[in-house]
C-alpha cells in the first residue's frame, strides 16, 4: 500500500529503475511529497493522470500530452530542465523496437508494474483537444497541406503578434549581437535575403510561404521589386494585405491564398522560400525544387531558408518528431542539409552558397518564449491554455535543440544557371555580407 505522501520518492525510484539512471530533476507529486536532487528544477506531477498518459504513450508523445493538458509542469529554469531531460527523452530513441527491447529487462518490467499501480485507473485519458489527428503517412496533397497549415497558422493573428512582435516574421532572425532587439535582427535577416538574391528595382520576386507579408513588404519598400506572396493561410493573407494597403504598396505587392504548385505566372527574377520548405515533405521535395526552378528566369536566384536535422547512420529508421507532428506542424518533415542540396541540384539548380545560422535560431526562439511568457494570460485567452502551453514547450525545446546541435538552419542560395554558365553572382563569395558591413 502507498501512504498519503510518498508518491514523489516512489516516482524517483521507479524512473531511475526504468531509465537506468537517476532522474536529474526533483519531483513534486500530487500528494505534496517531494524527492530528488536539492536545488534542481522541479517536475510537478499534478495528478495520476499524468502517469497514465506516459504509460499509454511512453516517451515524447505521452509527456507532451501531459504537459499540454496541464497534468505536468516545470518549476525553475525551463531551458535547464529541458536540457537535463534531453538525453533521457529526445536523444534516447523510442521506436517500437527500442521499447520492446527495454521491456525484456526484468528491472524495466518491474518499474512499469510499479507505475501502473501508482497510476490507478487503467483507462487511457483522452488526448488534449489541441492535438491534431495526423494520418499514418503524410502524402502532402494540396488538401492535406492546407489543413496542416491552417492548424498551425490560423490560431489568430493577435496571438502571433504577442509571440513575434512588430516584425511579424516567423523564422530565424539574423543577430548582429545577442543583445540586439528582435526587430533589428529580423530586419537584418530580411535584408540579408534580399542581398543574397541580388534584388534590383523593376525585378519580380515570388515569396513562397509569405506569412504575414514581412519579406514582401521589405523587398518592395527597400529594393523596389514587384512581389507576389503566396500562402495557404487565410488569416495570414488578410493580415498581409492590410499591411500592404497601410504602407501604400498595393501597386508593388500582391498577396495570394495559393499553393506554390499552382503558380503559373512566371518567370520570376528571384524566389524566396523562408521557413516554408519544412512543410513540403521528403517525397515531394524534388517536385518542389523542380517547380521553383521552372518559375525562374535563366540566371534567377532562389534563397531557400530551411531547418535541417542531423543525418542518421540508418536513414530508414528515421521517424518524425511525435510532439511536433501532433501539436505543432502536422506533416512537417526535416531533412539533412545535404539532402536539400542534392535535391535542388537534381532539379537543375546550381547551389552557390550554404550558410548555417544555427545559433541565431536559438536566440530567436528564446526571445519568442520571453514575449509569450510576458503576456501569458492574454495569449492563453486568445487561443487556449493548452495551445499556449504547446507553444511554450515547442519553442523552448527547439531552442535547446538548436543549442545542442540536434537541429540546424541553413540559407541555401541556388541559381538557375543559363547554358552559357554565367551565374551572375559576384566574383567574391559572400559579397552581400561584406557590402552590408561597409
Amino acid at each position: 500500500m502507498y501512504t498519503m505522501a510518498d508518491a514523489a520518492p516512489r516516482l524517483q525510484g521507479l524512473f531511475t529503475q526504468l531509465l537506468g539512471a537517476p532522474l536529474p530533476v526533483r519531483i513534486r507529486a500530487w500528494d505534496g511529497s517531494q524527492a530528488g536532487p536539492p536545488g534542481a528544477p522541479t517536475l510537478v506531477v499534478r495528478n495520476r493522470r499524468a502517469l497514465r498518459r506516459l504509460l499509454w504513450k511512453p516517451g515524447e508523445l505521452g509527456l507532451a500530452r501531459a504537459w499540454v493538458a496541464g497534468d505536468l509542469d516545470i518549476e525553475g529554469d525551463l531551458y535547464a530542465t529541458l536540457d537535463l531531460l534531453a538525453g533521457l527523452v529526445w536523444e534516447r530513441g523510442e521506436d517500437a523496437r527500442t521499447l520492446a527491447q527495454a521491456l525484456r529487462d526484468p528491472e524495466v518490467r518491474s518499474a512499469v508494474r510499479g507505475l501502473v499501480k501508482l497510476a490507478g485507473s487503467p483507462l487511457p485519458p483522452a488526448p488534449p483537444p489541441e492535438e491534431a489527428r495526423s494520418p499514418r503517412r503524410h502524402l502532402h496533397t494540396k488538401r492535406s497541406d492546407r489543413r496542416a497549415i491552417s492548424h498551425h497558422y490560423d490560431v489568430g493573428n493577435d496571438f502571433y503578434e504577442i509571440v513575434l512582435g512588430p516584425s511579424m516574421v516567423y523564422s530565424c532572425a539574423y543577430w548582429p549581437t545577442p543583445d540586439s532587439t528582435l526587430e533589428q535582427a529580423q530586419h537584418d535577416k530580411l535584408e540579408l535575403v534580399c542581398r543574397k538574391l541580388g534584388l534590383k528595382p523593376g525585378q519580380r520576386l515570388l515569396d513562397v510561404g509569405c506569412g504575414w507579408g514581412s519579406m514582401a513588404l521589405h523587398a518592395a519598400r527597400e529594393h523596389g521589386v514587384a512581389v507576389v506572396g503566396v500562402t495557404l493561410s487565410q488569416e495570414q493573407a488578410a493580415y498581409a494585405r492590410k499591411r500592404v494597403a497601410d504602407e501604400g504598396l498595393t501597386d508593388k505587392v500582391e498577396i495570394r491564398v495559393q499553393d506554390y504548385r499552382d503558380v503559373r505566372d512566371g518567370p520570376y527574377d528571384a524566389i524566396s522560400s523562408i521557413g516554408m520548405a519544412e512543410h513540403v515533405g521528403a517525397e515531394r521535395y524534388l517536385d518542389y525544387a523542380t517547380d521553383l526552378h521552372a518559375l525562374l528566369v535563366p540566371g534567377g536566384r532562389l534563397l531557400n531558408h530551411q531547418i535541417a536535422r542531423r543525418p542518421q547512420r540508418d536513414e530508414t529508421t528515421y521517424s518524425v518528431d511525435a510532439f511536433i507532428d501532433s501539436y505543432v506542424f502536422p506533416g512537417g518533415e526535416l531533412q539533412p542539409v545535404g539532402s536539400t542540396v542534392t535535391q535542388l541540384e537534381r532539379a537543375g539548380f546550381e547551389v552557390r552558397d550554404v550558410e548555417s545560422i544555427r545559433e541565431h535560431y536559438a536566440l530567436t526562439l528564446r526571445r519568442w518564449v520571453t514575449r509569450l511568457e510576458t503576456d501569458w494570460a492574454r495569449a492563453a485567452r486568445l487561443t487556449s491554455p493548452g495551445r499556449a502551453r504547446v507553444w511554450r514547450l515547442y519553442m523552448a525545446a527547439s531552442a535547446v535543440a538548436f543549442e545542442r546541435n540536434r537541429i540546424g538552419v541553413n540559407q541555401v542560395l541556388a541559381v538557375r544557371t543559363p547554358e552559357s554558365g554565367t551565374s551572375g553572382l559576384p566574383l567574391r563569395a559572400r559579397e552581400w555580407t561584406e557590402s552590408e558591413r561597409s
